[in-house]
């Protein structure tokens, strides 16, 4: 059993390097968007290549992050974990160092793979080190020290662009590194899955993750509307199929299909997909607009957005509290609702916008639809499965986050008529800003619809958020749930129980 104290120098070690580890990952999903205008302008880059900068890192984060977990299980939590800090850092610095787009493209996509091991690996360091009466309260000091990280992330983004400039957005990373690694390797104990078997799932990983690239590419090629882009997205949906095909047929699958039987689970998947993929374009083009059009600096940029994730810091155990009470189905229709109305508002975010009048009420609104919103759907995740299925339910409601993210960002531009060269033309650009927010705030309708229609409540006793303190804005909290580890639930979730059922278990 895990022994270590929160108030002793070890645990205070432990929580330190886990905490630097999954900032470096949660930064960098938000930072990088303050960046792109002078990425473009210093790399002589179109905009899809700023698009590939954003989603090349998403890709491969976001079709990796299940079996990440079980790599840790399996080899050992610690050392996966530093595995993931160093490739992070490692490809981190080949970003910094890019000399064109394309390798810049190819580095974040590298940057992605280690963040798919650290970001799980964190979490799962705190819950297989602590004392089980320390665990609750490390697990929000992780969540809170990480919201902060979130919170400051895109102001520092800006600090850096405008300072020594934006390859030190990713430079960053590396002396963070270099101070989590002896951390971990020196105070955190290693620990295994001792029942783990059974085969990964790498098919099912590349699969997942070559479907979301080769629907990405055609979308972010589609003003080409070449032969070959068109073939492109039809073997993109064809490996998509290959992949359920595949995860029905496999006795260890990486992502059970078994878990979609709950009709909760699969509605607030849904509500998933429609709320962070409009997060996603929202935050692509409105870091973009602000600098593009409104002639912000990037530091006035990143500064610009810091409301949404600071009431999501601050106020997002509340609206969790909330819930409990009221039950999941107001609030997941409301904070939806709440954040159409927000991106409707930013409508008036136009050629030199003031602040005070035109971009910060948009923001607050958005800030308080996703405070009401980000918490009560992790609970209703959460408790939409079996309680030894929570870390899996999680996972699939993390990846299928970012996946909508993703597509968002590589659909929006086509969907707006937004040529290569249009965030160079704040005239074409702010033309097509105001087609898109109106586009994201339907699919947030949308899901509003969906979780009037299907969400019900929550059932008594049922499992509850540990990370009750978040400021991620590109995904919803990962949470690990209690069985003994990922590999051996994965393995489970193909055994039948009894009378033929499923066995039901879940990563933690």
């Amino acid at each position: 059993m895990p022994d270590v104290r929160l108030a002793s120098s070890q645990g205070k070690w432990i929580l330190l390097t886990t905490v630097l580890g999954s900032s470096m990952a949660m930064l960098d999903s938000t930072v990088v968007n303050v960046a792109l205008p002078r990425i473009g302008e210093d790399l002589n880059a179109d905009l899809a290549a700023l698009q590939w900068t954003v989603n090349a890192y998403m890709l491969t984060l976001a079709g990796l992050i299940l079996l990440g977990g079980s790599l840790g299980d399996r080899y050992g939590r610690r050392r996966t974990f530093v595995v993931g800090v160093v490739w992070f850092a490692t490809a981190s610095l080949l970003c910094g160092f890019a000399p064109n787009a394309g390798v810049l493209i190819a580095a974040r996509a590298l940057q992605g793979i280690g963040g798919a091991l650290l970001t799980p690996g964190s979490l799962a360091l705190i819950q297989a080190s602590f004392h089980p009466d320390d665990r609750a309260r490390a697990v929000g000091l992780w969540s809170g020290f990480g919201g902060v990280g979130a919170a400051v992330g895109p102001f520092l983004g800006g600090w850096l662009v405008d300072g020594p400039g934006w390859r030190w957005v990713f430079l960053l990373n590396v002396p963070v590194a270099l101070v989590c690694v002896p951390v971990a390797v020196r105070h955190v104990p290693e620990s295994h899955d001792g029942g783990g078997h059974g085969r990964f799932d790498v098919l099912g990983a590349v699969l997942g993750a070559l479907a979301l690239a080769l629907v990405t590419y055609a979308l972010i090629e589609a003003p080409n509307g070449s032969p070959a882009v068109i073939a492109t997205g039809v073997a993109g949906l064809a490996a998509a199929g290959v992949f359920v095909y595949v995860e029905k047929h496999r006795p260890d699958p990486m992502l059970p299909l078994g878990i979609f039987a709950s009709r909760q689970f699969t509605a607030v998947n849904l509500v998933t997909l429609c709320v962070y993929a409009a997060f996603g374009g929202f935050f692509f083009l409105t870091a973009l607009q602000l600098q593009v059009v409104a002639g912000y600096s990037p530091l006035q940029a990143g500064t610009a957005l810091l409301p949404t994730t600071v009431m999501m810091l601050l106020f997002s155990a509340r609206s969790g509290a909330l819930a409990d009470r009221i039950g999941p189905r107001v609030p997941l229709t409301v904070g939806p609702l709440l954040c159409a109305v927000a991106m409707l508002l930013m409508l008036r975010v136009g050629p030199h916008a003031d602040y005070l009048t035109d971009v910060l009420p948009a923001l607050l609104v958005m800030g308080t639809g996703m405070v009401a919103l980000v918490a009560p759907l992790t609970a209703t995740v959460l408790a939409s499965v079996d309680v030894t299925r929570a870390g899996l339910a999680s996972g699939v409601n993390n990846a299928a986050a970012r996946a909508a993210g993703l597509i968002a960002v590589a659909a929006l531009p086509v969907l707006t008529g937004m040529g290569p060269e249009a965030y160079r033309s704040p005239p074409a650009f702010n033309a097509a800003f105001d087609r898109a927010m109106p586009i994201c705030a339907g699919v947030l309708v949308v899901g509003a619809a969906l979780a009037f229609t299907f969400v019900r409540g929550l059932p008594p006793g049922c499992r509850r958020p540990e990370c009750r303190h978040h400021g991620c804005v590109t995904a919803p909290p990962l949470e690990r749930g209690p069985a003994l580890s990922a590999r051996r639930a994965i393995g489970d979730e193909a055994r039948p129980g009894p009378k033929g059922e499923p066995g039901g278990r879940g990563p933690r």
